[in-house]
């Protein structure tokens, strides 16, 4: 039996489940500071991840309204506005299909837009990080992203929602003095949370049988069937094309 009562974090009103298929990206926020103790129980959430030989490398950078924090924010704000520019610019956001308002397209575009320009203003950005214990490696990410999913879907199941990103990658060499990371701590990514504006939703994902395979290469099993009512998207590598 778990050592921690039911009154000990707060009542979880979606369900793991539930949670699973509705922790969507979320980039608006209401004007509002998350409280202490829920930052406490999704970090509690968080914490809780799984790590390479249970080693918990993974370190969480929390800045809401200390003038560091402020400092970092306009940072990463300042270096998320740029990289929209580019890839708005890059990827013709604004042409073709992206010149109809109502397209999914220009929908994208102007809540990115919107999302860069206030990520300053965002009621907690996160830092996730990682102690490196051993020589850089593609499975390092084992040790932290975890505990990044546990975050986000702690956040759902209380009512509140964040999106993952890399912003913080063009000013790191700006933010590790603010912060005073040492030199074997890698920022993995950068979450940004707060109570939505509008509402959660099931996200949007390929079939089953497009990702589940049995035995054999692209041979979905018949039991890999979505439940009714899934929705669906056409994001992702093109089919039956060999990714480089």
């Amino acid at each position: 039996m778990s050592s921690l009562s039911k009154t000990d974090l707060a009542e979880d009103h979606v369900g793991l489940l539930e949670g699973l298929a509705s922790t969507r990206a979320i980039r608006r926020y209401r004007d509002e500071p998350i409280p202490e103790h829920v930052l406490r129980d999704i970090l509690f959430g968080a914490t809780r991840a799984p790590s390479g030989s249970n080693r918990q490398p993974f370190r969480f950078l929390v800045l809401t309204d200390s003038d560091i924090a402020t400092q970092a924010k306009a940072l990463i704000g300042e270096s998320a506005q740029n990289f929209w520019d580019k890839k708005r610019q890059n990827d013709q956001y604004d042409k073709g299909s992206g010149a109809d308002p109502k397209s999914p397209k220009s929908r994208m575009a102007r809540t990115m837009q919107t999302y860069v320009d206030n990520i300053y203003r965002a009621p907690c950005l996160i830092l996730p990080c990682l102690i490196r214990y051993r020589v850089a490696s593609t499975m390092e990410g084992a040790s932290v992203y975890p505990a990044v999913q546990n975050l986000m879907l702690s956040a759902r199941a209380l009512g509140y929602g964040g999106v993952i990103t890399g912003f913080h990658g063009p000013v790191e060499d700006q933010l590790r003095p603010l912060l005073n990371l040492p030199d074997d701590v890698l920022i993995a990514c950068t979450v940004t949370l707060g109570k939505p504006l509008g509402k959660h939703g099931n996200v949007r994902r390929r079939p089953m049988s497009e990702l589940v395979f049995g035995d054999t290469w692209e041979q979905a099993p018949s039991w890999a069937v979505d439940p009714p009512g899934t929705r669906y998207t056409s994001a992702g590598p093109p089919k039956n094309v060999k990714a480089i």
